[in-house]
């Protein structure tokens, strides 16, 4: 899978669900290292940021996550995922 960022909400406008579900597998992607280094940091954001918009499976996957990071990966990752959500 290629590696995308959403900057803009034009790129991301299909939908609630079928939205949160690619912000699920941005959470994937960063978490898994596929097609990109891992970075628990941006899997959480994406993640968190899928919760939000509804996806039940991301709640999960990020609280799985959450149980390998440091607090100050956690507070970097909400703090990231705030930023993107008041922007967007």
């Amino acid at each position: 899978m290629a590696r995308f960022e959403m900057h803009n909400s034009e790129m991301s406008t299909m939908g609630g669900e079928t939205r949160a579900d690619v912000f699920c597998d941005m959470g994937l992607m960063y978490a898994t290292g596929r097609g990109c280094p891992i970075d628990l940091v941006s899997a959480h954001k994406w993640l968190n940021i899928a919760a939000i918009k509804g996806c039940g499976r991301a709640a999960e996957l990020r609280a799985d996550l959450a149980q390998t990071m440091s607090k100050g990966e956690l507070a970097e990752a909400l703090r990231s995922a705030r930023e993107w959500m008041t922007m967007h």
